[in-house]
């Protein structure tokens, strides 16, 4: 349990209010208000990966700008008591409280259908539309009364609700005086569902509809923040929306205010009493680079830090990994061909690659090229940027693997991509060799199976001893037997008849270092059978053909020989 001088971590806390009102650890990310102050931009759409802090942000953004008055009447300026942005200056502490604010947060709008998403993307908009029903007090037109109440009973058509931001934004500056701010989070979840669910279509042309309706030509709004995952192009989405800004882990602005800089870390590992375990934090969770400003990821070092509490010993585990989507890693290794398996190989084994990136990205793009999809791995947080240059009009990016965490994801999902492929494929001709003692087919039928494969697992030998059983499973009426006490030792692979005790395949598997010493492998495998006696129990079970293989790797090669 967490001692009592240390504060509560928050764990799964998106919003600022009770971050702060419950005493959770709040790494400072006000002066991101001051900045946006500053910068004086209209509309500003800020990209980062999942779980980096964009909700929470939103959050804060709310808590500070909102005129609560008319709704809680709670004065919200005391939960910015002792940050940051209370010491830039009353030039900004000034608009604390004075706006209306429209609040949306899109992430629930990921269902099977279209008609469920945009359920759920109607129920928010008609909360918001209740939650300021208050307007309705100082609105005279007799139309627009009838209208914001169908809006809030979720009872107005389609097109009603596509463009019924801008109206609440003309609503809420009647009754308040002032022009409104739009915040909405996770502008891109329902987009990137829709992609994989097959309706991007409908979703497209309604939030097309939506966002226009709140950005484009509305004279009521102060200024908005958009957050996502993604930029989507201007043609699919923001058609028309000339003066946005869009603010990309590419950009120079905000990078400090998404994940945590090695301050905010060093800070909270002194704060917990961990600064021992400072090194292992940076190799699992650093490595992102926002413009110039390099930054962890802050859920999964929350969560490791509250494991910690726990059980200070275990090692770091890839938090991310089992919340994040990796869909796009997946498509990934589904299209790839030989030059996307060598970059995967370069990656893996802690090199980099080169790739032409562009910001403005459509889902439904994804599958004409496989340069767009290291495009979404970048955007997305599965590479970061050790360098660039320009190529004529393009951007040409060094990318890496972040961290360790991101390593462990790129090793499973490749690994079990490779277990699909042995699903799917055809071993009848192999297994025909394999019990009928044909070597040379066994051998050549393996060498097509590793030619298929990602040279990262080459050499490692749990890699092709899995590989084999992988294999022998799909194989009917046998049962293997891995790594089994048999006569004087262990052998790798028993393949038994089960049905009847006629047949069993010995296998044992070596690795070479060079390929010139995979026929002396071999022989030493088969040496291995016979001096271990494996074939011992099998004969004492009754099993009347025993055929007995050596098989030597290397790399993308292997030799069978089969013994006597």
């Amino acid at each position: 349990m967490l001692d009592k001088k240390y504060k509560k971590l928050p764990i799964g806390i998106e919003f600022f209010a009770s971050m702060i009102e419950e005493g959770y650890y709040y790494v400072d990310k006000t002066l991101f208000i001051r900045d946006i102050l500053a910068k004086g931009s209209k509309f500003t759409l800020c990209t980062r990966p999942r779980r980096f802090g964009k909700t929470l942000n939103q959050t804060m953004l709310k808590c500070f700008f909102e005129d609560t008055a008319p709704l809680s009447g709670k004065d919200t300026r005391a939960l910015f008591n002792g940050l940051k942005i209370e010491s830039a200056g009353e030039e900004y502490m000034e608009h604390q409280g004075k706006y209306p604010v429209i609040f949306l947060i899109f992430k629930d709008a990921n269902k099977s259908a279209f008609e469920s998403s945009y359920y759920v993307l109607k129920e928010k908009i008609a909360s918001e539309f209740s939650r300021h029903h208050y307007v309705l007090e100082k609105i005279q037109n007799k139309y627009d009364i009838a209208l914001f109440e169908k809006l809030a009973s979720r009872e107005a058509s389609k097109d009603e609700y596509s463009s019924s931001i801008g109206f609440l934004c003309k609503c809420l500056e009647a009754y308040h005086g002032r022009k409104t701010i739009i915040l909405i989070d996770e502008y891109d979840v329902p987009l990137e569902n829709a992609w994989r669910r097959g309706y991007y279509d409908d979703m497209v042309e309604f939030i097309r509809s939506l966002l226009g309706s709140a950005l484009k030509s509305n004279e009521h709004l102060q200024l908005a923040v958009i957050t996502g995952c993604l930029r989507i192009s201007r043609e699919s989405i923001f058609t028309g929306l000339n003066n946005l800004e869009v603010v990309s882990i590419l950009s120079g602005h905000y990078g400090e205010y998404f994940g945590f800089t090695q301050v905010d870390v060093d800070a909270m590992l002194k704060h917990y009493n961990f600064e021992d375990k400072t090194q292992s934090i940076r190799d699992w969770y650093d490595g992102y680079l926002f413009g110039k400003q390099e930054v962890y990821n802050p859920w999964s070092l929350i969560t490791c830090l509250s494991e910690w509490t726990v059980m200070p010993d275990e090692e770091p585990q890839p938090y991310w990994a089992n919340t994040s989507s990796n869909d796009i890693v997946k498509k990934l290794l589904e299209k790839s061909n030989a030059d996307v398996r060598t970059d995967l190989e370069t990656l893996i084994s802690g090199g980099i690659i080169s790739k032409k990136i562009h910001e403005d990205v459509t889902y439904d793009e994804i599958d004409k090229d496989v340069d767009n999809l290291w495009n979404f791995l970048f955007f997305t947080g599965y590479l970061k940027k050790v360098g660039s240059r320009r190529e004529g009009v393009h951007t040409i990016l060094d990318l890496s693997v972040p961290n360790l965490e991101i390593q462990y994801i790129y090793e499973t999902k490749i690994q079990e991509w490779l277990k699909e492929k042995v699903r799917e494929r055809d071993f009848s001709l192999f297994f025909d060799a394999l019990l009928s003692g044909n070597a040379q087919i066994v051998q050549d039928e393996l060498n097509n199976l590793l030619g298929d494969c990602i040279s990262y697992f080459d050499g490692k030998e749990d890699f092709y001893h899995g590989l084999i059983v992988g294999i022998l499973n799909k194989l009917q009426y046998y049962t293997v037997k891995s790594n089994r006490e048999t006569g004087l030792g262990r052998c790798d692979i028993v393949l038994k008849q089960a049905t009847r005790r006629n047949k069993a395949v010995i296998m044992e598997l070596k690795w070479a270092k060079k390929e010139k010493y995979l026929q002396k492998e071999c022989d030493a495998a088969l040496k291995q059978i016979e001096d271990s006696k494996y074939a011992d129990e099998l004969l004492s079970e009754n099993y009347t053909e025993i055929i007995k293989y050596g098989i030597a790797f290397c790399g993308k090669y292997c030799e069978v020989k089969k013994g006597k």
